[in-house]
This record gives structure tokens, sequence and C-alpha cells, in this order.
């Protein structure tokens, strides 16, 4: 009987980057099974097996009684984080920047669209595909919002302000995803199954950024990352200006204003916990950086690169897109913005994480200068995403 191989699927963990993570790797194993039995386990559904974190993960670290903070701030919230919501009206809508569908001249626009964009090259496509990628995995960024303790949104539509503003704040962030996705597909040069794919692989893996629930780490987190999307859609907003696309370039720069105003937002949040218990804010702060603030989208996985965020991530940090530097001067800003420095009045180890977190920035500088010295010589890596053409990392 002729032996016919079965894929059969095991989950390993991959220590080959600083983000451990499983993934389903196919081992083919021989069968000698009848035919009609083959056929039926062929048929059998294969298990769900998408990227996941595999480090410890706690939760509920923030002491009971600090909950009671968030409660007293509930009003402040109103007053001084809701303001930085926009009225839907007001809003830009990804309909404004792309071509109308009900209009006569919609090919002709599709066609002036693909016209703009087709001598951009396509590693800058892998880094704007990258980028909205993580734009659509949206639904796993409220979900952590909606994990933090004192501030989630209980009901699926509390009337608390810490509520709100997650809903509206979702809402918001909502429209960048849409508008990437739908000038990508009508640009005709990515490969949209495969994005499509990386999505909903993305958004299966969820994300544990280590937020413990804990609310003085989750609005860390949020300003820290709120300021990467910033600078990463400027930056893809730069490069579609130098390379002609002046649509293009107005596109990345309204998602990277609105990026820019929730920055504001949760900067400000901590603004007060440093006010309220700077020492409780001060130590967050530090066993976050210690830590590392992983990107939202670390577990990327198209079904065919085990390495995919990691080349993407190579592949910004060449075109400067998103870099170490980038890194290294958000936690200075962040540190400038929250007076860090001048903090008093603190504990022991409340002096330890300000001095920790102070002297962070130059370290990470002199730690990559170092790691750019000792960097691999460049490959070539497909990507799926441009139909599996070579991209430098």
């Amino acid at each position: 009987m002729a032996l016919k191989l079965n894929p059969t699927t095991f989950s390993f963990p991959s220590s080959s980057s600083s983000i451990r993570k499983h993934r389903c790797s196919r081992v083919f194993m021989a069968s000698t099974l009848p035919p009609a039995i083959t056929k039926e386990v062929e048929n059998l559904k294969k298990p769900y097996c998408p990227p996941r974190e595999v480090h410890v993960q706690v939760t509920h670290s923030m002491p009971q009684q600090k909950i009671e903070i968030f409660k007293s701030l509930e009003g402040w919230a109103e007053e001084n984080i809701l303001v930085h919501l926009k009225p839907v009206e007001k809003c830009w809508q990804p309909m404004d920047y792309l071509p109308e569908p009900e209009s006569e001249g919609f090919y002709e626009q599709v066609k002036e669209l693909r016209e703009r964009c087709k001598e951009i090259p396509d590693d800058y496509f892998v880094v704007l595909v990258g980028d909205m990628i993580t734009e659509e995995a949206l639904p796993t960024y409220q979900t952590m919002l909606n994990t933090l303790d004192g501030v989630r949104d209980e009901t699926g539509a509390s009337l608390t302000s810490w509520a709100i503003w997650t809903r509206a704040w979702t809402a918001e962030e909502n429209r960048h995803g849409d508008l990437l996705n739908k000038y990508l597909y009508l640009s005709g040069r990515v490969d949209m199954k495969q994005i499509e794919k990386t999505i909903q692989y993305l958004i299966g893996s969820g994300m544990d950024p280590k937020t413990e629930n804990n609310p003085y780490l989750g609005f860390i987190y949020t300003s820290f990352q709120e300021r990467a999307t910033f600078i990463s859609h400027g930056n893809t907003a730069r490069h579609a200006k130098e390379y002609g696309d002046l649509k293009l370039a107005q596109i990345c720069g309204i998602i990277a204003s609105d990026e820019k105003r929730h920055e504001t937002a949760y900067t400000k949040i901590v603004e007060k916990l440093f006010e309220i218990d700077p020492d409780g804010t001060v130590m967050a702060l530090a066993d976050m950086m210690k830590k590392k603030i992983s990107m939202p989208a670390h577990l990327m996985y198209d079904g065919r690169d085990d390495n995919l965020f990691e080349h993407f991530s190579t592949v910004a940090q060449r075109l400067g897109v998103y870099t170490a530097k980038d890194y290294a001067d958000i936690l200075e800003f962040l540190v400038g913005r929250w007076n860090i420095e001048k903090l008093t009045g603190l504990s022991g180890e409340g002096r330890k994480a300000q001095d920790f977190v102070c002297g962070l920035p130059p370290r990470i500088r002199r730690l990559e200068e170092r790691a750019q010295g000792r960097a691999k010589q460049a490959s070539a890596v497909p990507f799926s995403w441009v139909f599996g053409r070579e991209i430098i990392v």
C-alpha cells in the first residue's frame, strides 16, 4: 500500500526572538490507513492555532484600595479627557479621502490613484501594510483596555467617563484601519487575501502587554503606543510625499493627527496619577520599562513567515519609519512630559525607579549603537503581502 503523508499539527515555543510565542509547525507523518479512513481523517477540522503569548501572565496586580483613585477621578475624566474626543459630525471619514463609488468618474479616480502609487517601492508598501494591519487589530486593543480594573466598561454600554472614553476612542481609531485598508485594496499593489489572513491571525492571537489589569500600567502603555503610532504614521506621510503621492501623504498625516490627540489624552491621565500618587506611578513606569513596551502587532503572522513581525520591523527601521532611536526618544519625551526628574517626596523604591527611568534613554541609545555595529549583513526575504516579492531586511 502506498504511503500517504498527512499533516499533523503541533505547537512549539520559539526562542529565536526576544518576544517568545507559540507557533503551529507542521510535522508530516506516514500513514497506512485505508483510503476511506484516510479521507475521513483528512476531513477532520484541524485545530485552530494562532501564535500565542507564552510568558507568565500576571493578573490584578493593583491593590484594591487604588481602584478608589480611579472611581474618584470620574468627574475629572469627564472634564479633562472626554474633551479630547471629536463629535462624529466633525470627524473626517475614510470616504473623504477615497474615490467616490457613486460617482460617474469613479473608475477614473481609481486609475489616478493607481497611477500615483505605481512607482512607490515595495518596501514602503510592506511598512504601510504592517501599519494598517496593526490598526485593524483594534478589537484586541479595546479588549485590553477593558481588562483594566477600575476603568473597564462593565456592561458594554456603561455611562462612566472611562467607559465612554474607551468606546469613543475605539470608534475614532476604527477609521484608521478602514481608510488604509480601502486605499491598499484600490492600489492593486498588494495581496489583499494574505493581508486579510494576517489580520485574522493577529486578532485571534490577542495581546498581553503585561499591564496586569492595572490601569497605572495600562495608561503608561497607551501613552507610549499612541506616540509611537503618531511617529510611524507621520513618517509614512513624509515618505509618501517624497514619492509624489500627495493624497497618500494626506491620508497618513490625518491618521497621525488623530494619534497625537489620543496621545495627549493618555499622557494627561498619567500626569494626573503622578499628581495624586507620584510614588506608585513612577514605580509603575519603571516596571513597564523593565518589561519593555511590546509592540501591539508582535504576534503578527501570515501563515507562512514565522518571523514576520521581526522582518516587518527591520524594514521599518531601515526606512526610518519607526526605529530603536524612536523608542528611546519616546521615553525621553515622556520623562520630560511628566517631569520625572523633578519628582520629590518619593520612597526609597520610588527614588530607585526615578533614577532607572531617567537614565534609561541614553542607555537604550548606547545599546542600539552597539547592536548596529554587530548587525548582520542584509538579506532578502519574501513578503506574502507583496505577492512573495523579496524585500531587503
